[in-house]
This record gives structure tokens, sequence and C-alpha cells, in this order.
């Protein structure tokens, strides 16, 4: 036991110092962000073979993961397996699926959306394991609604409280300040591509939103998630089944394209590797695959650990198949490679795809998509930030709490005016740091996966 909490507290010790060395040390923050993910990179893939193995490609067992939807138990308190798939799903359909597309397929050529695909349908399982620990080693948030997450497993499950209240620490800075500030952003962006409003007037009107809803407590922000995200989906879905019937003969040579790019070492500058890793970071970015999050909503529900399991696959195959590859449709098949950027935030590519499909039309739609998008983020974001908190002050009063939900919506507001490249670039090595330290943990405690898997099994 002493040996454990030695290797436990080095491991953290690790992380700490490398999160230092990335953040303050600006020289070398594009080596260490590349390192970081190369080795998030190797961890989530690991993993992701082991737990296919162990859990007999779970991921892909499609009639199990449908019949997840069917909630079994709810009361006027606790949240329902379609309102936690609905959460987790607020937070993946966010501009990661339009923004993060685009940035793969310009940074990475069309090959990093091959990828992207991979990715899901493999690191799919890491969602499926870390959403049975979620609800495994969920407690009561104030007797009545249930909380959980990486920071519960990762201290009860593993006896490592340092750890635990890191991960609570970096997921609160990557969604409060980070996730959340991209959104604000990316909806400045492309609302003053229609039309010159001042940001400081739209990031208001987003600020007094997010108020409205948050500020209502956990349940509502669920209630609003169920309602919200089943429409802006079938919209987006429209939507881009009407632009890609539109060019189904060049939709084969498209997906030629991003088979034969996906192996094509003059793909991008790193090569064969840096396609990967992008479209492996794009992903994960997308659906959020192995970071922890799919648990904190999945430990919200009172339902069997194994169906939030499979409920939350669906939601990471939803995103990457529907929304993110729709999206990758209407980029490759428009004249996106005549674009000159700087600053680049990723929604100008799509923005200037959706014109070349529809005109007018397309750009003021995209607009539609793109708010109805990443506010559901914010939303479904500040209740990351909010359960990790939480865990760090078990105790906090509802007045602190307050304060907390007045904080993010402050920088809901400053986020719409920040530069777009540094709010990626902080997400990126966040993202990473949370994939480490979720993937580490859940890998740690296979052993309880694999039984609640086996024991559900003989049912």
């Amino acid at each position: 036991m002493k040996e454990k909490k030695i290797i436990n507290s080095l491991i953290t010790t690790i992380f700490v110092i490398t999160i230092i060395i990335s953040l303050f040390f600006t020289n070398l923050s594009k080596y260490s962000n590349s390192f970081i993910w190369g080795l998030a990179t190797i961890m989530i893939l690991i993993s992701a073979c082991y737990f296919t193995i162990k859990l007999k490609f779970s991921q892909l067992n499609i009639p199990k993961i449908l019949l997840s939807l069917k909630s079994s138990s709810q009361t006027k308190e606790t949240i329902n397996t379609l309102e936690s798939l609905s959460m987790s799903l607020a937070a993946k359909i966010g501009v990661g699926s339009l923004a993060g597309v685009a940035l793969a397929i310009y940074i990475g050529g069309p090959g990093s959306i091959f990828w992207m695909w991979v990715s899901s349908l493999l690191c799919a399982i890491n969602t499926f394991s870390e959403s049975i620990l979620g609800v495994i080693y969920k407690e009561k948030d104030y007797g009545k609604i249930y909380k959980g997450g990486p920071s519960y497993y990762i201290k009860k499950g593993l006896d490592n409280k340092y750890l635990a209240l890191l991960y609570a620490i970096i997921i609160i800075i990557a969604y409060i300040a980070g996730f959340l500030s991209i959104q604000s952003n990316t909806i400045v962006t492309i609302v003053n591509t229609i039309t010159p409003i001042n940001p400081l007037i739209i990031v208001i009107i987003i600020g007094v939103l997010t108020a409205l809803v948050i500020l209502k407590g956990v349940k509502q922000i669920a209630t609003f998630s169920s309602k919200i995200v089943p429409i802006m989906g079938l919209l987006y879905l429209a939507l881009g089944l009407f632009i890609i019937i539109n060019n189904l003969e060049g939709i084969l040579e498209i997906l030629k394209k991003i088979i034969t790019d996906a192996f094509s070492l003059k793909s991008v500058q790193a090569g064969i590797i840096g396609t990967i890793i992008i479209g492996i970071q794009r992903g994960i970015f997308a659906t959020e695959s192995g970071l922890g999050t799919s648990a904190i909503s999945s430990s919200a529900t009172n339902e069997d650990p194994i169906k939030q399991g499979y409920s939350q696959v669906l939601g990471i195959h939803f995103t990457t198949f529907i929304i993110c590859t729709i999206t990758a449709f209407i980029i490759l098949t428009s004249n996106y490679q005549t674009l000159i950027l700087d600053d680049i935030n990723g929604i100008e590519i799509t923005s200037f795809a959706f014109q070349n499909h529809l005109g007018k039309f397309g750009n003021l739609t995209l607009v539609i998509v793109t708010i109805l998008f990443a506010f559901t983020t914010i939303i479904s974001g500040y209740y990351y930030g909010e359960a990790n908190l939480k865990f760090i002050f078990p105790k906090l009063k509802k007045k602190s709490l307050f304060l907390f939900k007045i904080i993010t919506i402050i920088i809901v507001v400053l986020g719409g005016i920040v530069h777009a490249t540094f709010l990626w670039n902080l997400v990126d090595l966040f993202v990473a740091f949370l994939s480490i330290i979720n993937i580490y943990a859940i890998l740690s405690l296979r052993e309880k996966v694999i039984k609640e898997y086996q024991k559900h099994k003989k049912r």
C-alpha cells in the first residue's frame, strides 16, 4: 500500500511539473504540446485496444447501444438516461464538430478524417469504461442529484487524492476558461461573417442567456439539453444531407481522397504520424472520448453502469459518424483550399463551405446552427466545472456556487474577444493532460470495469 502511494505521488508530481513547463516556458510550448499529445495518443490507443478485447468489442454492439436509451428509473430530482446523454451530446456537438473538424482538414489534410473515424470506433470503449466507473463511484449531491466522474474514482478507487485534485483543477480550467471561451469566440466570429455587430454586444447576450439556464441548477441544465440537442441534431442532419445529395457525384471521390491521404507521407509536413495524431486529437476534442467527461454525465443518473456505458458510446458514434462526417463532406466538396487565414478559429472554413454550397442562406443557416451547438456546449461545460468544484469543496455553500456561476458568465463574455489561436492551443494542451490522467485511472481500475461487465452479462 505504501509503495502504491509513493508511485501515485510520483505520477502526480510529474504531471504538475509538466504542466508548469508547458504553460510558463512559451519557447517550449510547441514542442511540449507535440510531446504530450504523442504520449496521450499512445496511452489512448493502448487503453482502447485492451478494453476492446476484454469487453468483447462492446462499442460495436449496436442492439445494446440502442436499447440503452430506455430509462428504467427516475424521480423528479434525478436525471434519466436520455437527459444524461443529451448533456453529454450538448458538450460533444459543440464547435469541435464544426470548427474542430475544419481545423483537422486544414492542418492535417483530408486523411485526418479517416483517423478520426478509426479513433472513434476504437476509442469509444474508453468512454464505455469511464462511464461504468463514473456510476460505480458516484455520490449524492445535497441528498438529491448524484455527482461523480474521474476525480471521484481516482480518489476512491485509486486512493490518490492529489491526482484527483489535479484532474478537477485542470478540467475546471480547461472547460470554464477554455472550452466555454472557444464556444463564445466562435459565436462572435460566425455572427460577424454576416453582420458587423460589436462583439461586446454579442457576448453580453450570450452571457445573459447562459445565466438564465445555469443559475437554475443541474436539473434545469439536463432538461434544457434534452429539449435542444435533438432539435439542433436533426436540423444539422437535414442541412448536411441536402448538401451531400446535391454533390452526390463527388462523394465517392471524396471518400477515396480521405482514405488515400490518410496513408500519404505528403499529407502534412509531419508526415503520416502527424496526420494520425491530428485526426485523433480533433476526434477526441469533438467527442471527448477518454477525457472522463462522459463519466461526469453518467454519474448524474441512477441507472445501471453498463447501460450508461452503452448510451455514452452512442453519443460518441453519433457525434463522429453523423455530425463530424457531415461537416467534413461539406468542407471537402467546397473550394476551401483557396482560403488564406490568420489567427484561425476553424469556423471560417466551415462558413466558407456553407456559403459555397448554399450562398447567403448557407451562412445564415450556419450562424443559427453554430449558436445552438456552441450555447449547449457552454451549458454542459459549465456542469462539468461545477461537478469538479464540488469535488474540491465537498461542503460548498450555495453562495459560493453562485459566485462560481457569475465568474463563469464573465469568462464566457471575455472569451468572445480573446484571440482564437491562443484559446485552441490552451485547450489542446489541457485536453491532452485530461486524457493522460483519465486513461491512467481507467487502466488502473480495469478489474472493476471488467468485473461489472461480467456481472451484467450473467443477468
